[in-house]
């Protein structure tokens, strides 16, 4: 087992957490917005020096890695990258639709040997980030940028329980109406439930390339126009 610092930042909840032998012994939230790049310099120099007080060796960083704001995503990612070059540690990522499966798998909210999962992000305007997974986090169907209609996920929907959660659902919950469609609340992507993603990824050598690395971005970006002040 190994000490990792995790951090993400793909919706506009940061956080970084850090765990040692798989168990979380450091952890910062911020729910205020998108306030990426003011406080998550703060939360990591915070991390650190609680690991170098406590003389913990650091072994890697991992960032989420997508989709969602893009943003988010390069700020993440270009502070990980940081860590991973300036203390010569390994640098992994973890796929942000996957993780937020974790929380629901850890505490058995889902019981039912035939359920999928569907976590989704909102993609503003109609669209959400949404992929199908099995209970043991096989994908069933890649992440697709959904227009969602009550046909979307319905030969899933005929087959099996479906569990919808994540902020694209609540967006959600009015269009799709089968009955075998269950609906999660709250459920956000936090750094401290990388920590079983990025250990398996620890273990399997599955490091990226600190040079060459880049977030999952799903969507090109499309630069808006400026409102005029005046």
């Amino acid at each position: 087992m190994s000490c990792i610092l995790s951090i993400e930042t793909s919706t506009d909840i940061c956080s970084v957490a850090v765990s040692q032998n798989g168990v979380c012994i450091y952890e910062k939230v911020d729910r205020s917005g998108p306030n990426h790049a003011v406080v998550l310099g703060t939360f990591v120099d915070q991390a650190l020096s609680f690991l170098d007080g406590h003389l913990i060796p650091l072994d890697a960083v991992a960032v989420s890695s997508g989709p969602g704001s893009y943003t988010g995503l390069r700020i993440g990612t270009s502070m990980a990258k940081g860590i991973s070059y300036g203390r010569s540690v390994k640098l992994l990522s973890v796929p942000t639709l996957q993780l937020m499966c974790v929380p629901i798998l850890l505490q058995e909210q889902i019981t039912d040997d035939k359920a999928l999962l569907c976590p989704m992000l909102d993609a503003k305007r109609m669209e959400v980030y949404a992929q199908i997974f099995d209970r043991g986090l096989n994908e069933i169907r890649p992440i697709l940028a959904d227009v969602v209609d009550a046909e979307t996920y319905l030969p899933y929907l005929e087959e099996h329980p479906v569990y919808f959660f994540g902020n694209g659902a609540d967006k959600c919950k009015d269009i799709i109406q089968h009955p075998n469609a269950h609906f999660i609340n709250g459920v956000v992507p936090l750094a401290k439930n990388m920590f079983p993603l990025a250990e398996k990824r620890m273990m399997n050598e599955q490091f990226e390339d600190v040079a060459y690395f880049v977030p999952f971005y799903l969507k090109d970006f499309v630069a808006k126009q400026a409102k005029k002040l005046i």
